[in-house]
């Protein structure tokens, strides 16, 4: 069954009602890799709630809505692919909080029978007590099995490019076997980051990482490097992913800082792939 360009651009939800604590605050940030090291004062903070208010890992935002793109939208969902993650704080994420959430596809691109379709899905986080604005998302997909339906062409927002200079700073990080099976507790339960037949059947060896894990370890390096661990300074998280990570593989994230904007890249080091690229920060100014 093709896709009905109508019937996408009618698909919202407002003031959809969602909780979360302190639990869900200290799983995220421990899946993304921060407690390797359970004796760092640095990054205690986000993974134990004794002692100084539990902080937050900015790019938690992204796993906090449920069903960004459901599978019961009239595409092939085996064919869907996360293609970028945009988002933006208006504030710092409290570590627990009752949130009202909007969500709506924005636009929808034919790329063409081979290319498939392009989707993009944005939501808006508010505090439930007071309305107050908390965070803004932006996911584009690619169905990759849906493309010549008969839509509008187009190319979705243009990605950001990182200066063309050697990185001013680069962090290196493990990702553990078992990452994929930790992550997947924030809510994605796709068999192909869990199960090993549904991943070779996929064509991939073993069950691959989320990208969103993916993109919470460069969030992770960037606190880590230059926000000293500090996470009000975070005001933006952008980022394309471009090839999977295999759990164990050792990420290195590439940094150039301009101002309040910082540009990274992950690379999964051993594979010299690149996993995660026009990736870009945007810092308290």
């Amino acid at each position: 069954m093709a896709l009905n360009y109508d019937e996408l651009m009618a698909t919202s939800i407002d003031d959809l009602r969602l909780s979360y604590g302190d639990t869900e605050t200290m799983l995220y940030a421990q899946s993304v890799g921060f407690g390797r090291d359970p004796l760092s004062a640095k990054e205690l903070p986000y993974i134990y709630e004794q002692g100084k208010p539990l902080r937050t890992v900015p790019s938690m935002a992204s796993v906090l809505v449920p069903d960004m793109f459901p599978p019961d939208l009239g595409w092939d969902f085996t064919q869907v692919l996360h293609a970028e993650q945009r988002l933006q704080l208006h504030r710092p994420l409290p570590a627990s909080a009752d949130l009202l959430v909007n969500k709506r596809i924005v636009d929808v691109f034919d790329r063409g029978p081979r290319r498939g379709a392009m989707i993009l899905f944005e939501a808006d986080g508010r505090l439930a007590k007071d309305d107050t604005a908390v965070f803004s998302l932006g996911m584009t997909v690619i169905a990759r099995g849906d493309g010549g339906f008969g839509g509008v062409p187009g190319s979705g927002p243009a990605p950001h490019r990182a200066p063309r200079r050697d990185p001013d700073l680069s962090a290196e990080s493990t990702t553990r076997a078992d990452q994929a099976l930790l992550f997947r507790l924030n809510g994605d339960r796709n068999p192909l980051h869990a199960d090993p037949q549904t991943a070779i059947s996929a064509g991939f060896p073993v069950p691959i990482l989320h990208g969103l894990c993916t993109y919470g370890v460069a969030c992770r390096a960037i606190l880590q490097t230059i926000c000293d661990y500090d996470y009000t300074l975070i005001t933006g998280f952008d980022a394309r992913f471009s090839a999977p990570v295999i759990p164990g593989d050792r990420i290195r994230t590439d940094m150039w800082q301009d101002g309040n904007i910082v540009s990274f890249r992950c690379t999964a080091i051993e594979r010299d792939t690149i996993v995660l690229r026009n990736g870009k920060c945007t810092l308290a100014t």
